[in-house]
């Protein structure tokens, strides 16, 4: 038995597969001789496991490179047709399921509309189930390619026991309706498919700190601005998640101590006065009969034709927003805010300046000066982006080591919760 905190030479092994394929996922094409600089492996490590790796077929080469008074160096790089990921979004008013390769690029996507049924936990689940099998059949993609699919929810996530493949999964999400709906045994029914389950504000910011506007720094906020408000906080590098991983709900924040009814139940909240539902809500002349999207997109054209209300309401948004922002510079003192989702993506090129203004005066000055406030790069889909990477960060950290499956499970849909 192994010395309890000692490492194996399986460890060992797994480690420098993990931080070869890491490098070459984030950094690369590299060649060996940069991989050795970069990791600190010895190059006998480095040939060892780069040959592990390419005989795995989890990177390949991808041309040379010439060396200073040497034979031409050969760039690796991770292979990406090797497997596929599923990133699905449950929205406010849709299900959006998209499979992606390894290098993130989107094979095939399917948007399913919520129905009258609205977040019904088994009609959410249906939906997910079969945007998940026609992704799959019209690429035509073995599942046992598939690294996993990977959950953005609105709600807080219990991932319940790692052992459990997932059936302990619980999601509480009080905006929705969502009372311990039991998530990962709903889809575990349906698929025997590695599941991996977040709040999708959190898997938008490991997107936008992994391959957007986050990328470079150690200390973020980013910030969901969509029908409702969220945030992820990082922290040294790592998504902060508090004791029950509940930690980010910052459209739960109080703007205005018995103000306005928010969808929780509680008054006065951040997302009563900036969601895009809150601000249509807000809106007299806002057009009925049409969807969020195009709601925000009539205010916004609105404003910018200088109708007194629509420029009214949201110079208020961007000063409560800059508010908000200050208390998150107060509090956790990041490097970078990120304004990301679909509606901060639509609204943000007119309310940036005010916000940035909003928050200087009201943050502390020094913290303040030490943080930019800047939008999302990876435009309204980042939540699905994110949530792909929740199966990739697990092949990423096992040094591509197969996931496992879930064996002899039934395939008929849930019918209830009980």
């Amino acid at each position: 038995m192994t010395a309890q905190g000692k490492k194996t030479v399986r460890d060992l092994r797994r480690g420098s597969r993990s931080t070869l394929l890491r490098r070459l996922y984030f950094d690369g094409p590299l060649s060996r001789q940069e991989l050795g600089t970069l990791t600190g492996l010895s190059a006998g490590s480095v040939s060892n496991v780069t040959g592990e790796l390419l005989a795995d077929g989890l990177i390949e080469e991808c041309g040379s490179v010439e060396s200073d008074g040497g034979r031409p160096r050969i760039m690796l790089r991770v292979a990406p047709g090797r497997a596929h990921l599923v990133g699905v979004d449950v929205g406010e008013t849709q299900v959006r399921v998209a499979l992606f390769d390894l290098a993130r690029t989107e094979l095939a996507a399917s948007d399913r509309p919520l129905s009258d049924c609205g977040h019904d936990a088994d009609h959410v689940v249906e939906l997910i189930l079969a945007g998940l099998a026609e992704v799959l059949e019209r690429t035509g993609t073995d599942p046992a390619s598939v690294l996993g699919v990977g959950i953005g929810v609105p709600g807080i996530v219990e991932q319940g026991d790692p052992a459990s493949d997932g059936l302990g999964i619980v999601v509480h999400g009080q905006t929705v309706g969502w009372d311990a709906v039991p998530l990962g045994r709903l889809l575990r029914a349906g698929t025997d498919l590695p599941l991996f389950v977040d709040n999708g504000a959190k898997t938008l910011g490991q997107a936008e700190m992994w391959f957007g506007a986050g990328r470079g720094v150690r200390h973020a906020v980013i910030a969901l601005f969509g029908s409702g408000v969220g945030a992820c906080v990082v922290a040294d590098g790592a998504r902060f998640r508090g004791a029950t991983s509940s930690a980010g709900e910052w459209g739960h924040t109080k703007v205005h101590v018995g103000g306005r009814r928010c969808r929780c139940g509680a008054r006065g909240c951040l997302e009563a006065y900036v969601g895009a539902e809150a601000l249509l809500e807000r809106w007299e002349a806002a057009p009925s009969g049409v969807g969020e999207k195009a709601g925000i997109a009539a205010l916004l054209a609105a404003a910018e034709a200088g109708e007194p209300a629509a420029a009214e309401l949201l110079a208020e948004a961007a000063e409560y927003l800059g508010a908000a922002i200050a208390d998150l510079v107060n509090l956790f003192n990041p490097e970078r805010i990120v304004i990301g989702g679909w509606a901060g993506l639509l609204l943000g090129p007119r309310l940036l300046p005010a916000i940035r203004t909003a928050a200087t005066a009201y943050a502390l000055r020094f913290p303040r000066e030490q943080t930019s406030i800047v939008l999302g790069t990876l435009g309204p889909e980042a939540v699905t982006v994110g949530a792909a990477t929740l199966p990739l960060t697990e092949f990423l950290e096992s040094g591509g080591e197969p996931p496992r499956r879930s064996a002899d499970l039934p395939r008929a849909l849930p019918t209830g919760r009980s």
